[in-house]
């Protein structure tokens, strides 16, 4: 598929995400922080007030039209490119559907584990909340394809990822920096107890930061996916 095309795909997919999110302002707001801009970068862009972005986001505002929703998502790729398009390099690394593959699989476990086992387990480094592992109780965890759930997973989707119960981790891989899947929780209805970042070497400081805000022990491993689902599957 020629670059144009993908791109072409891609932001379809965002203004159809939008279209036909339950709150379109704070699934504009996740695609604005997914591509590291700022309401004053994208106000300039789309010749609007940072006060009516702001209410969008905040759904203060009624829903945008097509239009609105059109230019937002040309400003987002043209902002992006002007930044050597980092963001829509990554996106277009995962756009190509891969169905015989599933991009979550979910593991619950025989007996529930504290968030201290299972950081050690997992040989995780903690990057945020410690304190919260020791009162967590786990019972299971799904291993998460981060870019693929946010290019192919409706927000209404999204509950299927917890499976039969939200006490558990999530498990991202192929994962960049971690603001991603950080900033898709930040706006999800239902949360996950603990969050692990599969073999990621910089950590995005708005990922820990959100993390703290929503009070969600964060981690880091570089264990493989297979000795980290190996340790796992004893429990």
């Amino acid at each position: 598929m020629e670059g144009n095309d993908l791109m072409d795909e891609l932001k379809e997919k965002i203004a159809g995400e939008i279209t036909l999110s339950d709150s379109p302002g704070s699934t504009m707001k996740k695609w604005r922080e997914l591509f590291g801009i700022t309401q004053i970068e994208l106000a300039k862009m789309i010749r609007i007030s940072t006060s009516t972005i702001s209410d969008y986001e905040s759904n203060r505002r009624l829903s945008p039209g097509v239009g609105v929703i059109r230019r937002f998502v040309d400003a987002l790729f043209t902002i992006d490119e002007g930044k050597g398009s980092v963001v829509r390099q990554g996106l277009e690394k995962f756009s190509v559907k891969q169905g015989e593959k599933p991009f979550y699989n979910i593991h619950d476990f025989i007996a529930p584990i504290s968030g201290i086992d299972f950081s050690r387990i997992i040989e995780g480094k903690v990057l945020s909340n410690p304190g919260y592992l020791d009162s967590l109780k786990l019972f299971g965890y799904t291993r998460v394809d981060s870019l693929r759930v946010i290019l192919e997973m409706s927000p209404a989707e999204y509950p299927k990822l917890f499976g039969s119960t939200t006490e558990r981790a999530f498990i991202f891989e192929h994962v960049s920096t971690g603001r991603s899947p950080m900033v898709v929780i930040r706006v999800a209805p239902i949360k996950p107890k603990l969050v692990v970042l599969h073999d990621v070497t910089t950590v995005d400081k708005l990922a820990v930061k959100i993390a703290q805000v929503e009070k969600i022990p964060l981690l880091a491993t570089k264990l493989t996916m297979n000795e980290i689902e190996d340790r796992l599957s004893k429990i």
